[in-house]
């Protein structure tokens, strides 16, 4: 005959907080698992964001735009492809400078703020 014996299961239970625990070595203290990059909160979108602005980002963006665009126009505008291709080349054009030009708007307000708060004292609070 097959044996029908099964491991014992135990219940999950509740702490007093109603928080179910999992199983195993539940009290132990866990160990400080250190950051892969070492970047504290958003450290990624800061370096991201701290870099000059480029005309190869900017066509980039502005050739990604496009395409959605010109998909857009085709399928759902029932635009004929050459004339939605023609419409997307002078927008690429449009978008170049125009997306190069606000993220260096962008950046330099952003490298000011840094420079502004470094250079300003910090307040205290009176008590």
């Amino acid at each position: 005959m097959a044996s029908t014996k099964k491991k014992r299961q135990t219940k999950h239970r509740g702490n007093a907080a109603g928080f179910v625990e999992t199983r195993g070595r539940t009290g132990r203290n866990r160990p400080e698992v250190a950051p892969t990059k070492g970047r504290g909160k958003g450290g990624a979108r800061a370096d991201r964001f701290n870099k000059p602005p480029s005309w190869s980002s900017a066509l980039q963006r502005a050739v990604i735009a496009v395409a959605i665009f010109v998909a857009i126009a085709i399928i759902a505008l029932h635009q004929p492809p050459a004339a939605a291709i023609a419409l997307g080349a002078f927008m690429v054009l449009l978008y170049t400078p125009m997306g190069f030009y606000m993220d260096s708007y962008f950046y330099k307000r952003r490298r000011n703020q840094a420079a502004a708060a470094k250079a300003a004292p910090t307040k205290k609070a009176k008590t």
